[in-house]
């Protein structure tokens, strides 16, 4: 079993050659998805009056990270999802599949936007 994979689309597929490996590499583009979630707004209530907080502006980024990451403990962990700045700053996530990391990435920017 190879620890290095290339994608065909959105599926994943083992590549036991290193040089075709570093080659598909160098140029693909492997970003599931990417989201900036702006400094958010809302008003807290203070007693008698309400004051307006903001929080950073976060980014959420899920890629395809072509080496898998789960070290030979069970499925192949080839799909990753941060989260940049804010509250949950360097939070991370792995999964095995496109359709996965497209779920997970979807539920942190939940978690970000659904946060008080």
């Amino acid at each position: 079993m190879s620890d290095k994979y290339i994608l065909d689309g959105h599926k994943a597929v083992e590549c036991e050659d290193l040089l075709e490996w570093a080659a598909w590499f160098e140029t693909a583009d492997r970003h599931v998805a990417k989201t900036d979630v702006d400094g958010i707004r809302f008003l807290v209530w203070l007693g008698k009056l309400f004051r307006t907080k903001r929080f950073e502006p976060v980014r959420v980024s899920t890629v395809f990270l072509g080496l898998n990451h789960s070290f030979g403990g069970g499925e192949p962990q080839i799909f990753e999802t941060m989260i940049f700045g804010g509250t949950f700053d360097e939070e991370m996530w792995r999964y095995s599949t496109w359709e996965q990391a497209e779920k997970g990435h979807q539920e942190a920017v939940g978690r970000i936007t659904n946060h008080k």
